[in-house]
């Protein structure tokens, strides 16, 4: 290592689109103005990009998606690249735009950063901003780390959600049984984060847009030489990032959101619960195990969506498993598991991996079809589950090929719905192997992560062209930036515990924050020994509450984690999980605006009330859309919680009616059945009816919870079409804007529609009011109040 700060320049200039420099050799550094509240900086080490496509950054002129073979990464194109000034002081030139302005050193590459009214908010140290290894290909941008900054994001990372003081390694590993306090690195490759300045209100966003084995460190090293620092490193590429000024949370993570593309709008299926377990298909009777979770299912009346198939399906007699192919020994016809599932109402996810060990019965021909990535001998061989084997190279257009066919032929043929794209973090370790690179090779330590891209979009693409009247649901582990575009994600492996149940929380809020808002977890924990009855019913209560739902485990005795797996709660399991199918019609029009805007589906408390300081390192409590807060328990026997509720609103527990002063630490009961979901001043929960699985039946309730505040205004869209179609793109869907506008002396209810392209199945919508609020109700259409609940709750009809 002979790591070198960039020499004096030889050459700058202002440019079209902002300014550059040269150094001696080849070196280069240039900044960008792509929008008012963007810019981009780059330094290529050798003068040109190693690396001169980006599957990351799509831009911000709204595109579904770039090429598969990439987007150029000088293509300027894609931003509204907006007017801006430029100018000079003693010590320094700046490019200014209507929102932000940064300064560059006369004398060195040190950049600072600062708002309209002139305010710095970040900047390079002043030290040593970036250091190239002369002797190898690693890169290092080291900044400034104030005293009030928090960090979030990085995608899932283990810990807390602030992630001050922490050390991050970005190195796809196939992670089992993972500690979700301190293990490190994980599955996923996401070197996107969020800066907050509470002492400035001021929020921004990096993006490094290299795909390379990277760290992050926010404080954990520290150097009696230098000020108080920070940094990112990649093992290759170029030091290429994007600078996103907010100034608010919300505004950062929209705009990154926006940079790397958004969700798409999942089938409303996949909202309900997605059964899984690996004992099902290891079993040697798996058709007999298969077909019993899809009685149990009926039998326990437990409502259920999709059932994940295991790999084992593809796995041979001598335990190996071998992707695309089927033991006819364990599942003797395939279209009969899709078939039983149908019956029950339950879409099946079939597992698939990208890696084909060498006892594979197609190794040879595909390997002789150039198929794999390749070293200096030919396929490269690695350490894969069962043994050795061989990774696709999915910028082969021959790899790429044959995964879309082998997906439609041996998954989607036989009736199966979704695909479930699993351990794809390409553990290769030889710098030596070339990816093909859509015919432009790329050495393997560039683009790791992007292979599990290219994976998934590969299998998204053949689901689109079997089923294009249909939206397609994936499911992807591993990856990088993009994956959002494509596939649902979770947490991975996790392991059975207390604290698992608590840490995967702040994951899921990091991931939701930094532009893939649709995760969740394994409910019940992957590894380990099965969870207590108590511990299972907490984890229950949370996950019901994510994007993702779904209970998955891997016992080595052969058992699963199942609803019904301890009698003695059954009941409460069962009334849990129709909890979460009442919740379909509000999650479903969070994910409408998480696809739309890009605003994350669960959320940290700081991300809705930045102004708060006691929030700044909150991580376990969260938000499910704007304004309903869950308290998770996480402590075993505990049956109250404490909650600290934001400040500036008053709360209202949904279960009790009881109302609590925000800025304010509150104990609330916490019995076993239930978890504390407290409502802010104003919220509006729309809710519909339990069913055996989404369209089982017609959808022809829709109740709003609405808690009115002592004064004050708020509305909640709610999103209405068919559920499975993309007719909505073309205007087939009915958009409820729900009013609730409260004073001392009455509440105003109201219904405005903002579109009106799908027939509804309904004729009214029931708000249902607190325990206790006995205002007088004015309905601005027409609106009469029914009998009150059991529970005391008025209810309020409208007719639509």
């Amino acid at each position: 290592m002979n790591l070198l700060e960039l020499p004096k320049h030889t050459s700058d200039l202002f440019t079209k689109s902002g300014y550059s420099r040269r150094y001696p050799g080849s070196s280069s550094f240039s900044i960008d103005v792509l929008e008012e509240w963007l810019v981009r900086v780059r330094i290529l080490p050798d003068g040109k990009s190693r690396l001169d496509r980006t599957w990351m950054i799509l831009g911000t002129k709204e595109s579904s998606d770039l090429p598969k073979e990439g987007r150029n990464r000088d293509d300027s194109g894609v931003f509204s690249c907006p007017a801006w000034e430029s100018g000079s002081a003693e010590t320094y030139l700046f490019l200014k735009t209507a929102s932000l302005e940064v300064r560059i050193d006369r004398d060195s590459t040190c950049l600072s950063w600062h708002d309209s009214q002139g305010n710095m908010f970040a900047g390079d140290l002043p030290t040593k901003p970036y250091l190239i290894d002369a002797d190898g290909r690693g890169v290092y941008h080291y900044l400034r780390r104030e005293p009030q900054e928090a960090y979030y994001g990085f995608g899932e990372r283990t810990g807390r959600l602030n992630k001050r003081g922490s050390r991050m390694r970005m190195q796809n590993l196939d992670a089992l049984g993972y500690n979700a306090r301190t293990t490190d690195p994980l599955y996923k490759h996401w070197p996107i984060y969020i800066t907050f300045r509470p002492d400035l209100q001021i929020a921004y966003g990096l993006i490094y847009d290299n795909l390379a084995d990277t760290v992050f460190d926010l404080g954990k090293e520290i150097d009696a030489y230098h000020d108080d620092y920070r940094y990112w490193h990649a093992e290759d590429g170029d030091i290429d990032y994007y600078m996103i000024y907010g100034p608010s949370i919300k505004e950062v993570a929209e705009r990154i959101s926006l940079l790397i593309g958004r969700v798409p709008l999942p089938p409303r299926w996949s909202l309900g619960y997605l059964g899984s377990g690996m004992g099902y298909t290891d079993s040697s009777k798996a058709s007999v195990r298969l077909d019993e979770f899809a009685q149990l299912c009926m039998k326990h009346d437990i409502p259920c969506d999709m059932f994940h198939l295991s790999s084992g399906y593809s796995m041979s007699n001598d335990n190996k498993r071998h992707v695309f192919s089927w033991n006819r020994d364990r599942v003797p016809e395939p279209e009969s598991i899709s078939r039983l599932f149908h019956q029950a109402g339950i879409k099946v996810a079939a597992n698939i991996k990208p890696c084909l060990l060498d006892s594979h019965p197609e190794y040879q021909e595909a390997s002789r079809q150039g198929l794999f990535l390749q070293d200096e001998h030919g396929a490269h061989l690695s350490m894969f589950w069962g043994g050795k084997g061989s990774y696709i190279d999915f910028t082969s257009e021959n790899g790429y090929r044959w995964w879309k066919k082998k997906v439609a032929d041996e998954i989607l043929n036989y009736g199966i719905d979704a695909t479930w794209n699993d351990n794809n973090e390409y553990e290769v370790w030889n710098s030596t192997i070339q990816c093909s690179g859509f015919g432009r090779p790329i050495s393997i330590a560039l683009i790791k992560p992007l292979q599990s891209l290219l994976m998934t979009r590969a299998s998204y693409e053949s689901q689109c062209e079997n089923r294009p009247e249909l939206r397609p649901y994936l499911l992807c582990r591993s990856g990088c930036p993009g994956i959002q575009r494509y596939a649902q994600t979770w947490s991975g492996d996790n392991s059975t515990s207390w604290e698992t149940l608590r840490y995967n929380i702040p994951m899921g809020l990091g991931l939701s924050i930094s532009g893939q808002p649709n995760t969740g977890h394994d409910v019940g924990g992957f590894w380990g020994d099965a969870p207590s009855p108590e511990l299972f019913i907490r984890w229950i209560q949370n996950g019901i509450l994510h994007p993702r739902f779904s209970i998955h485990s891997w016992r080595l005795d052969g058992t699963a984690s199942e609803p019904w797996m301890y009698p003695e709660i059954t009941p409460l399991v069962r009334e849990l999980i129709r909890f979460r199918y009442r919740l379909i019609p509000y999650l479903y029009s969070l994910f409408f605006e998480a696809s739309r805007s890009g605003t994350p589906i669960i959320r940290p408390l700081i991300y809705q009330f930045p102004e708060d300081p006691e929030l700044t390192d909150e991580s376990f409590n969260f938000l499910i859309g704007p304004k309903l807060l869950a308290a998770t328990v996480f402590t075993e026997g505990a049956r109250e919680r404490d909650v600290y509720l934001p400040a500036g609103t008053d709360w209202c527990d949904i279960a009790t009616g009881k109302w609590y002063a925000g800025g304010s630490t509150v104990t609330v009961p916490a019995p076993l059945e239930r978890i504390p979901l407290l409502a802010a001043e104003g919220a509006l929960i729309p809710m519909g009816k339990t069913m055996q699985f989404v369209g089982s039946e017609t959808d022809d309730v829709r109740q709003v919870l609405v808690f009115p505040g002592n004064e004050g205004q708020s509305w909640f869209d709610l999103v209405e079409d068919d559920g499975v179609t993309n007719r909505y793109r073309d205007g087939g869907l009915t958009i409820l804007r729900l009013h609730v506008k409260s004073s001392a002396p009455r509440i105003i209810l109201d219904i405005e529609y903002l579109a009106l392209g799908y027939q509804l199945p309904y004729a009214a919508i029931d708000f249902l009011l607190p325990p206790g609020e006995s205002r007088p109700v004015v309905c601005r259409k027409s609106g009469c109040e029914t009998d009150p609940l059991p529970d005391g709750r008025r209810v309020i009809s409208v007719a639509l």
